[in-house]
């Protein structure tokens, strides 16, 4: 296959994906009223009457309502020390599917860590935590709206009552928002572009609540889950089209609010503003462990967990693609990695005491940065896909970036009203 084929094939392959995560806004319609009242009014005007009422109501049936994805907080839990005992508190978004229910499944399994299920649905987060067999009594379901700045704080409130004195010693910020085929950007409940709302400031403002909790714990980890796409010096961040660049920023300086629709306030591109999200994410780790590691002792660190070709991102797509896309990402990129392992290497930056080490982006099998070579199974390797060794990956020279990252930090700190108070004692500038 020649280099112009295979892009042009990742291009089809990113062009076709679909939502890990979509909030709708439902169509609440105004319906007119009838009643059986003896008119007040000479039959010659009654006529008009009649017509301005139809013409109003018609036009407040094709007015859509948009419905607020968070209503109201959760009954707080308590007592929750006696629950967790002597094990480790872990938080993980966005765990009732995929890479999160398979990450917080294998930490639960090993009997050191309570798992607390960060979700947007508490109830399929209670259905699948049975259904995947979580031990009795090694976990509690959460809710947590990223697309709505008040459920986070909601939920950090509700963690700390559950918890009581007890500090959380770790933290998977997993859920994402992948809207690639959208012509029109979604909006959250306070007016950020989904992708850019939910995958990074939702999890910005999250860390940074959690933060003076966590540095009272032994060992405590901050883990944000980044992407290939959003490095360009691998085969889908720099090969795909488009790639991740988050410009002068000025969207994201004038506050990212609606109308503006991506970060550096272009027209939105529903594709980019996901790989700008992650690009955030990752810089978000690095500022992270620049401005708290020394002063917490927190581990910092980031990961791409190969390509998942068979998570239920594509459940919308035709049996062809469902069939034939985990085919092209094991045998032809080498990119594959089972929902189960990936979970597993989710877990391992939690749990592997060799990586402890801050502000890394951990990889396996090669992270992505070339395409597979042929081994004598048959299956390409060095490509991020399943087996091999966990490995410091390398990220782009924007990612790095250090004026934009502390651009990115001060942006995003005014986007989500972190005050002095709210902010982590001891930072460095």
């Amino acid at each position: 296959m020649t280099l112009n084929a295979f892009t042009a094939l990742l291009a089809a392959v990113a062009a076709t994906s679909t939502v890990a995560f979509s909030p709708t806004l439902n169509a609440n319609t105004a319906t007119k009223v009838s009643s059986s009242a003896t008119p007040l009014v000479a039959p010659s005007s009654w006529g008009a009457k009649i017509q301005s009422t139809r013409l109003n109501a018609n036009l407040l049936k094709e007015t859509e309502l948009p419905e607020k994805i968070y209503f109201e907080k959760e009954t707080p839990k308590v007592l929750g020390g006696i629950k967790i005992g002597l094990r480790k508190l872990v938080v993980i978004t966005g765990a009732s599917s995929g890479l999160g229910l398979n990450c917080a499944s294998t930490l639960a399994k090993t009997g050191r860590y309570f798992v607390v299920m960060a979700c947007r649905d508490v109830e399929k987060g209670k259905r699948v935590a049975k259904e995947n067999g979580f031990p009795d009594g090694s976990y509690e379901v959460m809710k947590l709206e990223l697309a709505n700045l008040q459920s986070v704080r909601d939920f950090v409130v509700n963690l700390k009552a559950f918890k009581s004195a007890r500090p959380l010693t770790h933290l998977v910020c997993n859920a994402a928002v992948y809207k690639p085929t959208d012509p029109k950007p979604a909006w959250t409940d306070d007016g950020f572009e989904m992708s850019m709302g939910v995958n990074h400031l939702g999890h910005f403002l999250l860390c940074n609540l959690l933060l003076d909790d966590m540095r009272k714990a032994k060992g405590a980890r901050v883990c944000i889950v980044g992407s290939i796409t959003g490095n360009t010096n691998t085969v889908g961040g720099g090969l795909v089209y488009p790639q991740a660049d988050l410009g002068n920023l000025s969207g994201l300086e004038k506050g990212m609010k609606k109308p503006i629709e991506m970060a550096d306030n272009k027209p939105f591109f529903g594709a980019k503003a996901y790989k700008d999200s992650k690009v955030c994410n990752m810089m978000t780790v690095s500022e992270l462990h620049r401005r708290y590691h020394d002063s917490t002792g927190i581990t910092f660190s980031s990961m791409y967990p190969g390509c998942i070709a068979e998570t239920q991102l594509f459940r919308e797509k035709r049996p062809w693609f469902q069939k034939a896309f985990p085919w092209f990402m094991k045998y032809v990129t080498g990119g594959y990695v089972g929902m189960e392992e990936a979970g597993e290497r989710l877990a391992q930056v939690i749990d592997d005491p060799q990586c402890d080490k801050s502000g890394i982006y951990w990889g396996w099998n090669g992270g992505a940065q070339t395409v597979g070579r042929w081994s004598e199974d048959g299956k390409p390797k060095g490509a991020g896909g399943s087996g091999g060794e966990i490995f410091e990956c390398q990220q782009s020279d924007a990612v790095k970036d250090l004026p934009t990252a502390k651009k990115v930090w001060d942006y995003s700190v005014r986007a989500v009203g972190l005050s002095e108070k709210d902010l982590c004692k001891g930072m460095q500038n």
